[in-house]
């Protein structure tokens, strides 16, 4: 018998959440982000499910966009960290690849290409100062991309550091050093998933929406269900032992949890092994018969201990641990991180169950 730990993959709602973007932007193309293994998701099965509904696909490097091609995927495929080297411009060229261009080097291996038809995305260092071309160079920039003869469409692009919090100053910031490129008459690509709910104005010709096709909120403050979001990913395991403890007696390693009162504790078989986060703290929700019981000690590799006193509890009993029911942003935030880290961290260990299609 398998390991109760599993992951439940919500693929009707990954596409109705997909959906929701395009309501939010309807004179946008969205290409949909699936780097990082689709954040956990399954980059093959999260493809193939959207394929025949989205406008394109985003993802992080070239090397997840082979695999799409391999799979047989014929929509536009943004490479959002562009080439690592001259041979991935050349498969760029070959597999039809939209490649973002961000430092000098880049434009070295293209200029050795021979003719091509490459649709590139520039980005733009609106203040973030991770990649991109400072907004005064960008006019030269684009005069020597014209002059290459592998490059037919030229776009420009860029990231918010602060979309997250829609009253940030510093995004005002950087959507004024865009503005400042409006006139060049170049399609534009602001919007991640934060700013597709909070920025409206700089929707342009392509958003990008990331967490938000995960049922997971961009925004500070907010919860998935909160934006109308449905859940896509639902992680369960089961009880498989129960204790009474009492008051004054301690749970886990480093006592890490003591009981201020005779208690009853249930073990769930799942740990950081299954990339449960270790940093999740005494009070942590888990969903067991339908209602909120805490965290109660330290999670270890395979299993976590909880406090259920007052309940009756059995071995067997399903247990959520964010999903349907409980909202992986309510879970993050007991563990001093984002849904994004939750989702990305599950461990090969879990057994993913795929549903709809």
């Amino acid at each position: 018998m398998a390991r109760a730990t599993q992951v439940l993959i919500d693929l009707h709602a990954l596409k109705e959440n997909y959906q929701k973007a395009k309501s939010l932007a309807p004179d946008s193309l969205a290409y949909a982000v699936i780097k990082a293994n689709a954040y956990g998701h399954g980059l093959t099965q999260v493809a193939n499910s959207l394929v025949s509904v989205v406008d394109g696909f985003a993802v992080a490097c070239v090397d997840e966009a082979v695999l799409l091609r391999e799979m047989g995927v014929l929509l536009p495929i943004l490479v959002l960290e562009g080439p690592m080297g001259p041979d991935e411009c050349q498969s760029a060229l070959d597999l039809d690849l939209q490649i973002a261009i961000h430092n000098e080097q880049q434009i070295q291996w293209l200029s050795q290409l021979d003719e091509g038809d490459l649709h590139l995305h520039v980005k733009v260092d609106s203040g973030m100062h991770r990649l991109g071309f400072s907004p005064q160079l960008v006019p030269s920039i684009i005069s020597q991309l014209h002059k290459l003869r592998v490059v037919n469409d030229i776009q420009l692009m860029s990231h918010f550091a602060c979309a997250d919090d829609p009253n940030h100053v510093f995004t005002a910031e950087q959507i004024q050093n865009m503005d400042g490129l409006m006139a060049m008459g170049l399609p534009m690509s602001l919007s991640n998933s934060a700013a597709i709910f909070s920025l409206p104005q700089c929707h342009h010709q392509l958003i990008r929406p990331g967490i938000m096709l995960y049922g997971a909120s961009p925004l500070l403050g907010q919860y998935g269900p909160d934006l109308d979001l449905q859940p896509v990913m639902t992680l369960q395991s089961e009880v498989i032992a129960i204790h009474q403890i009492k008051a004054g007696e301690s749970v886990g390693y480093g006592q890490g949890f003591i009981a201020q009162q005779d208690s009853l504790i249930a073990v769930v078989a799942i740990g950081y092994g299954d990339g449960y986060p270790r940093s999740a703290k005494n009070g942590t929700p888990v969903l067991i018969k339908g209602k909120s019981w805490p965290l109660a000690g330290r999670v270890s590799m395979d299993m976590i201990t909880v406090d259920v006193t007052g309940s009756d509890i059995q071995l067997g009993d399903r247990a959520t641990l964010w999903g349907i029911g409980l909202s992986a942003d309510v879970v993050a935030e007991h563990c001093g991180t984002i849904a994004y880290e939750l989702f990305c961290q599950l461990t090969n260990r879990v057994n993913r169950h795929y549903l709809g299609s």
